[in-house]
C-alpha cells in the first residue's frame, strides 16, 4: 500500500491530545442521541397504537421502513463522507435526523408516521460511519478498541435515556411530546461537530484522474475476505438486536401491565453493566489483539454466541421465574455490548483509507439488509398471529435469537483470513486536512 502523494509537503494527520478527545466527546454524544430517537419509539408503542388505532405489524412496518432507510442511504452518504467532509456530513445528518424526528410527533396516522420515520433514518443512515471514521483517524491503531468502546457507550446510554426520560414526558405531557423535546439536542451538537478537526480526503491508490466510482469501491470492498464474512454475521446479529431493543419494552409493559415509564425505568437499570460491557469489551479486544492477532473477531464470535444464550434462556423463564430472568437479560445485555467496540474496529482495519467511511455503509447496510431490518416486522407479525399478547411476543423474540448463534460462527470464520487482509493496508497514512 502505497502513501498518499504529492509534489509538495504535507503535513501527516496527528493522532491523540485533545482534539481527538473533542471528536471522541461529540460524536459520543451524538451516538447517544442517535440512540435517544430510536429508544423513545419503543417506549411509547403502547400509546401510539392506542392513539392511532395500529397493530403490532403496523408498528413492525415503521421500524422496518425506517431501519431500510438506514440501510440503503447509509452507502452512498458515506461514500460521500469519504470524498467530501466528515464533519461537514455529520452536521448535515445530525440537524437533518432531529427535523424529522420532530415531524414524528405531529403524526395523526400510519403514514404520518411512517413517513417521518423513514427520513429519520435517511439522516441517521451515515453518522456511525463518519463518526467512526473520525475517531479511528484520530487515535492510533492500538486504542481503537477502547476508543470505539466510549464510542458505543452512547448506544447504551442513548436507549437508557430514552426509554426513562420519554416514558416519564409520555406519561406527564404525551407522546408526542417526547418527540418534540429529543429533536433540540440533535441540532445544537450538530453544530459542534463543524468545529471538529478532520483528514483531508483521500483518493483511492487505484484512482485516475476522475476517482473511483461507488460501485468499484464496493467491489473493492467485497473483494476483502474478513469482510464478507464480517458483514454476513453483522447482519445475522442483528436480527437478534434489532428484535430485542425494539419489543423488549412492550413485552414487559404486557407481562406485567404497567406503563411506559415503569418500563423505561426497569428496563434502563440494567444499563450500567451494558455500559461496563461497551468499555470492558474495546480494553480486552486491545489487550486480546495484543496477544493474539485474531482477537478483534475472536471476541465478538464469543460475545455473540453467550449473549444468544443468555436472552435466549431468560426469555423461556420469564413466565416462571421474573427475577431470573431478569438476571439473564442483563447478562445478555452485557455480552452483546462487549463485542461492539471490536467489530467496529475490524470495519476500518483491513481497508485502506480512502474506503473508511464506505465500509462502515457497507457494514449498515448489511447488517439491516441481512436481518435487522426486517426482524422488527417479522416479530410483530408473529406476535399478531399468536394473539398480540405476551405470550406470542415472547416466542417471536426467542425464534430472534437464532440469528446470534449463526453470528458467531460468521465472525468465527471471518477471523481466519483477519491477519493477512490487516498486513496488507498496514502502510497507509493519512494527511492532515488544512
Amino acid at each position: 500500500m502505497s502513501r498518499n502523494k504529492t509534489h509538495s509537503p504535507v503535513k501527516e494527520y496527528q493522532t491523540g491530545g485533545w482534539k481527538a478527545h473533542w471528536i471522541l466527546i461529540i460524536c459520543t454524544l451524538l451516538h447517544a442521541i442517535n440512540y435517544m430517537d430510536r429508544a423513545v419509539l419503543t417506549v411509547v408503542i403502547q400509546p401510539i397504537k392506542a392513539e392511532l388505532g395500529l397493530s403490532d405489524g403496523d408498528i413492525g412496518l415503521a421500524i422496518t421502513v425506517f431501519t431500510l432507510s438506514v440501510a440503503i442511504f447509509s452507502m452512498p452518504i458515506l461514500f460521500l463522507v469519504d470524498r467530501w467532509s466528515r464533519k461537514k456530513m455529520i452536521f448535515l445528518m445530525a440537524v437533518g435526523w432531529s427535523i424529522f424526528t420532530y415531524a414524528t410527533g405531529l403524526a395523526r396516522n400510519f403514514i404520518g408516521l411512517l413517513l417521518p420515520r423513514m427520513f429519520v433514518g435517511v439522516g441517521e443512515a451515515g453518522f456511525s460511519g463518519g463518526g467512526i471514521a473520525m475517531i479511528t483517524a484520530a487515535y492510533p491503531k492500538e486504542k481503537h478498541g477502547i476508543m470505539l468502546g466510549i464510542f458505543n457507550i452512547g448506544i447504551t446510554i442513548g436507549l437508557a435515556l430514552g426509554m426513562i426520560i420519554g416514558g416519564i414526558i409520555s406519561v406527564r405531557m404525551g407522546w408526542r411530546n417526547a418527540f418534540l423535546i429529543f429533536a433540540i439536542p440533535g441540532v445544537i451538537l450538530g453544530i459542534c461537530a463543524l468545529l471538529l478537526k478532520d483528514y483531508k480526503t483521500v483518493k483511492d491508490i487505484d484512482a485516475g484522474a476522475s476517482g473511483v466510482g461507488f460501485f468499484r469501491s464496493i467491489g473493492a470492498l467485497l473483494r476483502i475476505p474478513t469482510l464478507r464474512w464480517f458483514f454476513l454475521g453483522y447482519g445475522l446479529l442483528l436480527i437478534m438486536g434489532q428484535a430485542q431493543m425494539y419489543w423488549t419494552v412492550p413485552l414487559v409493559m404486557r407481562e406485567f401491565t404497567i406503563k411506559e415509564d415503569a418500563a423505561g425505568l426497569i428496563l434502563s437499570s440494567g444499563v450500567p453493566l451494558a455500559v461496563a460491557g461497551a468499555l470492558s469489551g474495546g480494553w480486552f479486544s486491545d489487550l486480546w489483539q495484543k496477544k493474539n492477532r485474531k482477537g478483534r473477531l475472536l471476541l465478538p464470535g464469543w460475545t455473540a454466541l453467550l449473549s444468544a444464550i443468555f436472552l435466549a434462556t431468560g426469555l423461556l423463564v420469564l413466565h416462571l421465574n421474573w427475577a431470573i430472568a431478569a438476571v439473564l437479560a442483563v447478562l445478555y445485555g452485557f455480552f452483546f455490548f462487549v463485542g461492539i467496540p471490536a467489530l467496529s474496529a475490524v470495519s476500518q482495519e483491513v481497508i485502506p483509507p480512502a474506503h473508511k467511511g464506505l465500509s462502515w455503509g457497507m457494514t449498515i447496510f448489511c447488517m439491516y439488509m441481512f436481518g435487522g431490518a426486517w426482524a422488527p416486522w417479522a416479530v410483530g407479525g408473529i406476535s399478531d398471529a399468536l394473539g398480540g399478547g405476551a405470550g406470542g411476543l415472547t416466542l417471536a423474540l426467542f425464534i430472534s435469537c437464532i440469528g446470534g448463534l449463526a453470528a458467531a460462527f460468521c465472525f468465527f470464520m471471518g477471523s481466519k483470513s483477519y491477519l493477512s487482509d490487516v498486513d496488507k493496508v498496514k502502510d497507509a497514512v493519512l494527511v492532515a486536512d488544512k
